[in-house]
Parts: C-alpha cells; sequence; structure tokens
C-alpha cells in the first residue's frame, strides 16, 4: 500500500475540496436560489472558475471560502427573520384579521447595509473605483415608471432621483467633468474625482418601456446596495466642500421638477456661508470664492500666532486656483462670460449639468427660471428645431451638439457648422484613440489645428508633413523665421544629413562584416552594397519569421488560441481602417 494512500471519500483534496456547485452551496446555507443570490450580491461574492471542474462544465462553482465567509454574515439571520415574519403576516390575512395584520407590518424588523459598505471598502478611494456601475444603475430608475408590476416603488423612483441630482451637482460645483459623448444608448460621461475618473452612463430623456427580458429581482437587489453606496460617497464629497448633507432644498424648486438647480444654489449658499439668494446657475464667481475662504481662515488663525510677526499669515494664505491642475483650470474657464438660454426641445437636464460644470451660466423658460428669454445679456441659444418666433441679434442660435464638441475639444469652436437648419459635423467620442485605431477622421484633424491654434503653435495642413515644417526653408517662406536664422538651421540640418548617412554606412560595414568575416568591405563599390543589402533583408527577414514559428509552437494551447485570435482582430481592425479609407475616397470623388 503507498505511503499516502486514502480510501475514496475520506477526504477531499485538490479542486474537490477548493470549490463546491451552486447546488451544494445552497444545501450548506440551506436558503432558497433568491436568498443565496441577494446574498452573493449584497457580500460581493462571485463564482469561480476552477481549472478543473469536477462535477462537470455545466455547473456554477463557488470557493468553499466565499461559502463560509456567507455563512456567518449575521445579515442571514436577519433574513430568515424577516421571512418568518412575513409568514405571521399572511396568516393574520389568511384569518382576516385585519387589524392584527397592519399591527404586524408596522412592526416589521428592517436592516440596514452601512457595514457591509465599510467592510467592502476600506477606503474612500476603493469606492470610487467601484462606482462606475453604480451611478448607471441608479440613474437608469430615476427615469424608469413606478409600476407594482415590477415592484417599483414611487419611493424608489424618487431617491434615486435625489441621489443622482447630488451627484451631478457636487461634479458641476467643482468642475470635475472631463468627457462627454452622446450616443444612441444614452450620454455618456467622465468624471475625475479624487484623482480616479469614474465612467457612467444615463438614458436619454424618453419613455421607457419595461420589458419581460429583464429580471427585475437581481436589479433591484443591485439597486439596494447601489443606493447606499452612493448615499455614503456624497456624503464624504459634500463633507470635503464644508456642506450639510442631506441638503435641504427649495420645495417650491423642488415641486417644479428644478432639483439640480435648487441643489446648485444650496451648495454655492453653504459654500459661501449666506443665505440663499435667486441667481443663475454656475454664476458663482470662483475667484471671490477663494479670497472669502481665505480671509476667513485667516481671521480664524489670527490669535494663534505672535503679533510681532506681519507676514506670519502669509505662508497661510491657500487659492484655491493654485491647487487645481491645468485641466481643471481649463474645464472652469472654457464657457466663462457666456450667458445660454435653452429651449423647449433641447435635453434640459444634461446642459443644466454639462453647461455650468465648465464655467457657463444658464438658464431656461420655466417659472423659477434665473432670467427670462427677452434678457439682452445672454449671449448663446440652444435650440434644436429650424423656425423660431423672434430671432434677437446680439445672440447666436446654436445646435446642443455644439456644447458637446467643445466639451471634448476644451476650445469654443466656430458656431457655423452648428447653426439652426444646417447639419452638424460628426459627434466624435473622446473616449476613441484615432491613432491607436489607425483612422483619424478629417474632423479631428480640424479640431487639432483650432487647437494648436489657440495655443499659438505651428502645425501641419492636410497633406503636409512634419518633415516640411522642419524644413528651414519652408519655415522662411511662411514668415516664421528670418534669413540668417534659415542659413543657420540650414547649415545644421546638412551637417545631420552627413553625420546619419556617415552612421548608416558603418553600421552597413558592421552588419556585412558579421555574414562574412574574410570578406574585404569596400564602401565605394556601390553596386556590391546594393547587391548584398537585399540578401541581408532576407536572411532578417526569414530570421524574424522562424522565431516567431519557434515562438507559437513553444506556446500551450490556450496561449495559441488566445495569441491567434488576437491576430485575427488585428487583421479585422486593419480591414475596417481599409474599408473606412475607400469609402472616404469613393466621397471624394
Amino acid at each position: 500500500m503507498p505511503k499516502h494512500y486514502r480510501p475514496p471519500g475520506k477526504k477531499k483534496e485538490g479542486n474537490a475540496a477548493k470549490y463546491m456547485t451552486r447546488t451544494q452551496a445552497l444545501k450548506h446555507l440551506q436558503v432558497n436560489l433568491n436568498l443565496f443570490r441577494r446574498l452573493c450580491i449584497i457580500k460581493g461574492v462571485f463564482p469561480r472558475e476552477p481549472k478543473k471542474k469536477i462535477k462537470g462544465n455545466h455547473h456554477t462553482y463557488y470557493h468553499v471560502k466565499d461559502i463560509a465567509f456567507l455563512q456567518h454574515e449575521p445579515l442571514l439571520e436577519k433574513f430568515r427573520e424577516i421571512k418568518t415574519y412575513r409568514k405571521k403576516v399572511t396568516k393574520a390575512k389568511a384569518k382576516k384579521n385585519e387589524e392584527l395584520a397592519r399591527l404586524l407590518l408596522t412592526r416589521q424588523p428592517s436592516y440596514k447595509l452601512d457595514r457591509l459598505i465599510r467592510e467592502r471598502y476600506p477606503t474612500f478611494v476603493d469606492a470610487l473605483r467601484d462606482l462606475d456601475d453604480c451611478l448607471t444603475m441608479v440613474h437608469l430608475f430615476a427615469v424608469l415608471p413606478a409600476t407594482d408590476r415590477e415592484n417599483l416603488e414611487v419611493k424608489l423612483v424618487h431617491n434615486c432621483r435625489r441621489l443622482s441630482h447630488e451627484w451631478q451637482a457636487y461634479i458641476s460645483r467643482t468642475h470635475s467633468l472631463r468627457k462627454v459623448f452622446v450616443s444612441v444608448k444614452g450620454i455618456y460621461y467622465q468624471a475625475e474625482v479624487e484623482g480616479q475618473k469614474i465612467t457612467w452612463l444615463t438614458p436619454h430623456a424618453l419613455q421607457q418601456v419595461m420589458t419581460n427580458d429583464v429580471d427585475f429581482g437581481v436589479m433591484l437587489t443591485f439597486l439596494e446596495f447601489y443606493e447606499t453606496l452612493l448615499a455614503f460617497v456624497n456624503l464624504k464629497l459634500y463633507h470635503s466642500v464644508n456642506v450639510k448633507y442631506p441638503p435641504i432644498l427649495d420645495p417650491r424648486l423642488e415641486a417644479l421638477a428644478a432639483d439640480l438647480y435648487a441643489l446648485s444654489r444650496y451648495i454655492d449658499a453653504s459654500s459661501k456661508g449666506l443665505a440663499v439668494k435667486p441667481q443663475a446657475i454656475g454664476s458663482s464667481n470662483s475667484e471671490s470664492n477663494a479670497n472669502e475662504e481665505s480671509d476667513l481662515r485667516l481671521s480664524q488663525l489670527q490669535h494663534q500666532l505672535p503679533s510681532n510677526e506681519p507676514g506670519a499669515l502669509m505662508h497661510l494664505v491657500v487659492n484655491e486656483e493654485d491647487e487645481d491642475d491645468e485641466e481643471k483650470k481649463a474645464c472652469k474657464k472654457l464657457f466663462k462670460g457666456m450667458k445660454f438660454f435653452l429651449s423647449r426641445e433641447v435635453p434640459r437636464e444634461s446642459l443644466l449639468f454639462v453647461i455650468p460644470s465648465f464655467g457657463g451660466v444658464v438658464s431656461w423658460e420655466g417659472e423659477v427660471a434665473p432670467f427670462k428669454e427677452d434678457n439682452e445679456t445672454i449671449t448663446h441659444q440652444i435650440v434644436d428645431k429650424a423656425s423660431q418666433g423672434h430671432l434677437y441679434l446680439s445672440r447666436e442660435y446654436i445646435q446642443p451638439q455644439w456644447i458637446y464638441d467643445c466639451v471634448n475639444a476644451r476650445i469654443i469652436l466656430p458656431t457655423d457648422n452648428y447653426m439652426v437648419g444646417r447639419i452638424p459635423p460628426p459627434h466624435l467620442s473622446p473616449f476613441v484613440d484615432n491613432e491607436a485605431e489607425g483612422y483619424v477622421p478629417d474632423y479631428a484633424e480640424t479640431i487639432k489645428r483650432l487647437q494648436a491654434a489657440a495655443r499659438s503653435e505651428v502645425v501641419p495642413l492636410p497633406g503636409v508633413g512634419k518633415d516640411d515644417l522642419e524644413d528651414p526653408q519652408s519655415l522662411l517662406a511662411e514668415g516664421f523665421m528670418s534669413r540668417a536664422e534659415a542659413a543657420e538651421a540650414d547649415e545644421r540640418k546638412k551637417k545631420m544629413i552627413v553625420l546619419e548617412k556617415q552612421y548608416h554606412d558603418e553600421l552597413r560595414m558592421e552588419l556585412k562584416g558579421v555574414r562574412t568575416d574574410d570578406e574585404k568591405v569596400d564602401m565605394d563599390d556601390d553596386d556590391n552594397d546594393d547587391r548584398e543589402e537585399p540578401r541581408l533583408d532576407d536572411a532578417t527577414n526569414q530570421t524574424t519569421d522562424e522565431n516567431a514559428d519557434m515562438g507559437t509552437v513553444l506556446m500551450s494551447r490556450k496561449k495559441r488560441k488566445l495569441y491567434e485570435a488576437m491576430k485575427i482582430s488585428q487583421k479585422r481592425k486593419k480591414a475596417g481602417v481599409e474599408r473606412l479609407k475607400e469609402r472616404k475616397k469613393k466621397l471624394e470623388n
């Protein structure tokens, strides 16, 4: 008998001891499938993929330690208690004892997920990293209709709407928004908070249709956790800007569905320590806020320092603008000094969120609007229909896409292509790297030239390469360089060309010397060079192909399949780029 022999069934080893199927987990925890899914979602337990699946490929596997983690969760006993209590309510209703059933419903046990938030996210940065799906889910349920069929209560929808507006108000107040893209699915936003990039998707302001293909029970469980998480995040963010949470809003503004405007007024007033006064969204002056906060800091710390040091407080004065990075400063000043008015047909909530985030002042058509349409100080009116009743000559009428394109380009684009009645330019995604994709649209090149012009840089025109810009004669003809400077640059360029040619000749000699040791290299014989170079290139290509084949042979089957899939995807990507170029040529012809 072998030394380490164990009879079958005595003790499990390997994957059989580390993993168990979902059915085994349900029996181990003594819960049903719905409660098990709820526990896994709340605790953050997900299925695993063992290397060797003991029970077969058609089973879902969980780690044994994860199941033990769920077994010791106090919420498991709380859920069992709630289930038992609901049986009492059902029994009272079956006996037609309505008074007892009503009394039991008022005493129903409840639970909170605060402890789990602190358990899953030890630091605030961890919570921000996991906020993408949370924001997308909350913004989705904020626009869904309340229905009894899917257990979507009015209170739940209102809470999601409140949380989403609180998040947007903070992002707008701190100018943390970075990218916006309008797609068929909805509007993509990306903000930068505490050094973390957070991307979320908001649906369009349309009537949402409820389908039967979605399991709302699972989504509501996720939403229950995400509501608590977003409330914690909003609390931390609001306290970081010295604003009380939860905010107390104007009931008149809430009744007229101007929650975002009410939150903006509340944050501005709380940060200044003043009473709320009617004003336009985004009209707060960041410089005055910084000066007021600095004065307040000085007055609070005056008694702590000796009076005989006149410059003792100077090192404590910190300006907010000095603390901001260059990108945030650019976002603050993008729409500075501009006043926008929104017509009825444009997406109001999205523009009310985007324009103040980049320093603009915005109003709309309504009872509680900051200013009316006939205000003479309005610089831009955003419309989305060709026919307008009364036109003001002191303002420009533009389409909503102009706002989003300016935000992504970080410059004020010309409004000629975005005028009412014209087909606007293509709306380019800021999340796509055109250089990595291999195809740069024409409008992206136009935006690059406009950005360079805003920075007073020289960029090549279409059909002109960087070598043309480096040519001193071209710069002299364009007026960017004087004649003396052009002559010096021309001499330097000739010297660099001679040195570069000498370097290539020496490198070619070394390569030939490695190939044939006994051969005497003659650099003056150009024909011999021309005969040697192709053979050297062929040998190099052959060696490269052999190395690539050898590397593929040494790979495992899984890695080889993955490598082949990567090559296929690269070929498809290249074919897509070629297809786009062919279409472009056809359109030009």
